[in-house]
């Protein structure tokens, strides 16, 4: 390591170092270990490679840098700060404290530069993959000779635990599979981890495992600016995706260094000084020499050349291309199209699943709308989400428009989340909603974030029938529900899903999930009901009835349910109102008088939903549900002996009624 500050690069790198160990300490709370070993990496990424401006961090064409482990956030607001970003040295001081610019893991639309919110190990690197994905459909989709528009890398920061994290494997394995050659890794190969050494859990080749997966590996040393210049400079030009080993000593100048010690812990305040003396900064706390600060700052000026170059080569293409152009822009400010839904809707009737009507609705919308993206986990004749005319994505066909991710879930949330973080598109991707349990963080991540991903959930209740248990989800509406940001809807019908699509493409600030039966049932006679537009509100009164006495909330296949337990009610002089709620989240939106004019308070109120009783109260007196696994037998017999029979409605409410 070098111990003088002889020259520029040095100190600048000393500079992000000591911010780095400097702010965690003032904290008494973070994650120093890493910033203070990459340090020298970064540098060279930031200030030879990466293509940015720190005065406009949302320039389309400029790369993506992707903090994947997030826990050493500190190394990435120093870099922010130094390099001009609105980061100023007070939100350094304020380093994970309440209100601040600076959390303890860096945060999308929180923080200005920051890409991708990167919490637990393993999504940024996977994200990042949907980043790497996106650039190279929109080059293949918008570039022509002689006029290059797209044309950025994705480069990612990646720790041994991001590389343990099975989504990380699922995530590359496709990156490789797609060639996606402007995805370049710098690993930190520090070999520690926080319960010690990595070597206590994890001993496998891993650049072997990467060359497997088809990518291009090197590893060098992390103090090594030469070839860490090197090696970024041959991972650029390489066909494949790279991962690049950078050795380096975790705590790198501190008396803790290459122990777990000084992984989650700030130094304290002895080996903090300790440090200072070692790396030779005699500067206290938050203080950058002006040089340093000139050194850095010079991001700006090249940050906006490369900015007017790319604005300049865009006026030049629109030229050519007016009509590309007009579309490329309008896709990456995120704003759909002139969209007449009324016509764009297909008109059903009889008995169709939702997830066949949703279907038939892609169908529909995606000559419409060029930007949507579809995909899914191995499942697409069963999810219906490859609609007609979507071609196929691979590294021989990049305008393709759906992807095959194979039975890897985890990865294909990540993947959704990028693409929609990017811009360009509007990505979604399905599953069997029990299997929601296996993308779950990057649902989650995509609420924290709020990106409109899509994510299409059928197969959603014990109507599974013969696949039994282990495929029919009971818990699951209930726990996404629970999920702040998230909205859940599960249409009653063919037209309620139309709808809930429409729904979902005209939300911009979060993911919405579509959750849709496998069995057929009855498109509603709107011929004697309301309208299927009151789904865009969440819920609404499907079937009135005067001087109605209670009320029957219901959602998905058990609304045709609740309307066959109104005609038997009626026989009985007992009139009931019927209410669809396919959307908690959007109800909730809602002013209060229509919520209370849909569910007024002085009306009984059944519920009636194939899962998990949980969170119903807030809407009715009682609930016919299931809190309980399923069985294995044909739906229609599996609905019978779990109560889902008109009979069982009726009675339930009579039981409301006091009857």
């Amino acid at each position: 390591m070098e111990t003088t500050l002889s020259t520029t690069e040095t100190q600048a790198i000393t500079a992000i170092r000591m911010l780095a160990a400097d702010a965690v300490e003032q904290a008494k709370s973070g994650h120093p270990g890493m910033p203070l070993g990459m340090a020298p990496a970064a540098y060279v990424l930031w200030s030879d490679f990466l293509k940015h401006n720190p005065t406009n961090p949302h320039w389309p064409d400029r790369d993506r840098f992707v903090l994947s482990a997030g826990h050493g956030s500190m190394l990435l607001y120093a870099l922010l700060h130094l390099t001009g970003y609105d980061l100023s040295l007070d939100e350094l001081r304020r380093f994970r404290q309440w209100g601040s610019k600076t959390p303890g893991h860096p945060e999308y639309g929180h923080t200005p530069g920051v890409e991708v919110t990167t919490g637990p190990l393993g999504q940024g690197i996977s994200t990042a993959v949907g980043l790497a994905l996106a650039e190279r459909k929109l080059a293949a989709e918008f570039n022509r000779e002689g006029h290059t528009v797209v044309d950025h890398y994705t480069y990612v920061l990646a720790s041994d635990g991001d590389l343990m994290e099975g989504v990380s494997g699922e995530a590359s394995s496709l990156a490789g599979h797609w060639g996606l050659s402007k995805l370049i890794v710098l690993w930190d190969d520090n070999h520690i981890s926080i319960d010690g050494k990595t070597d206590l859990s994890f001993s496998e080749d891993v650049l072997a495992r990467y060359a497997a997966y088809g990518w291009h590996t090197q590893r060098v040393d992390g103090e090594d600016l030469a070839a860490l210049r090197s090696a970024l400079r041959a991972a650029q030009v390489d066909a494949r995706p790279s991962l690049i080993a950078v050795r380096t000593v975790i705590g790198a100048g501190s008396p803790k260094a290459g122990s777990h010690k000084v992984h989650g812990e700030p130094l304290g305040a002895e080996a903090l000084e300790a440090t200072r003396k070692n790396l030779n900064w005699p500067h206290p706390p938050f203080e950058i020499p002006r040089e340093v600060y000139e050194h850095f700052r010079a991001a700006i000026a090249k940050g906006q050349r490369l900015e007017a170059d790319w604005r300049a080569r865009l006026e030049r293409y629109a030229a050519a291309y007016p009509e590309e152009a007009r579309e490329l822009q309008r896709r990456l400010k995120g704003e759909l199209p002139p969209l007449d839904w009324e016509r764009l809707i297909p008109s059903f009737s009889g008995k169709i699943a939702t997830r066949a009507a949703s279907g038939k609705v892609l169908d529909a919308l995606a000559p419409a709308l060029p930007e949507l993206l579809g995909g899914s986990a191995d499942l697409t004749p069963s999810n219906n989400t490859q609609a007609q005319g979507m071609r196929a994505f691979s590294r021989e066909n990049p305008t393709g428009r759906y992807l095959h991710y194979g039975v890897r879930e985890h990865a294909m949330g990540a993947i959704l989340n990028g693409l929609n973080l990017h811009g360009g598109y509007r990505a979604y991707g399905g599953t069997f909603f029990v299997f929601s349990d296996y993308m779950r963080p990057a649902i989650r991540l995509a609420a924290l974030m709020g990106t409109p991903t899509v994510f299409v959930l059928t197969h959603d209740s014990v109507a599974i029938g013969e696949d039994g248990p282990t495929h029919q989800p009971i818990e699951h509406l209930a726990s996404l529900r629970a999920m702040p940001g998230l909205w859940v809807v599960r249409p009653a019908d063919a037209l309620e899903t139309a709808y809930a699509w429409r729904m979902a493409l005209e939300r911009k600030e979060g993911p919405t999930a579509l959750v849709l039966t496998r069995q057929a049932v009855p498109v509603l006679d709107r011929g004697s009901l309301a309208g299927p537009e009151g789904t865009l509100k969440g819920g609404y009164t499907l079937s009135e009835r005067p001087d109605a006495r209670a009320a029957i909330v219901a959602t998905g296949s058990e609304v045709a349910l609740a309307l066959e337990a109104q005609r038997l009610l009626d026989e009985e002089g007992i009139p009931v109102r019927v209410v669809s709620l396919p959307c908690w989240e959007a109800f909730e939106a809602q002013p209060r008088e229509y919520r209370e004019a849909v569910l007024p308070r002085h009306l009984p109120t059944l519920a009636v939903e194939a899962g998990s009783t949980l969170g119903w109260e807030r809407y009715a007196d009682a609930v016919l549900g299931i809190d309980h696994f399923g069985a294995s037998a044909p739906y229609p017999v599996v609905y019978e002996n779990l109560g889902f029979r008109p009979g069982s409605v009726v009675r339930a409410v009579l039981e409301l009624l006091g009857r």
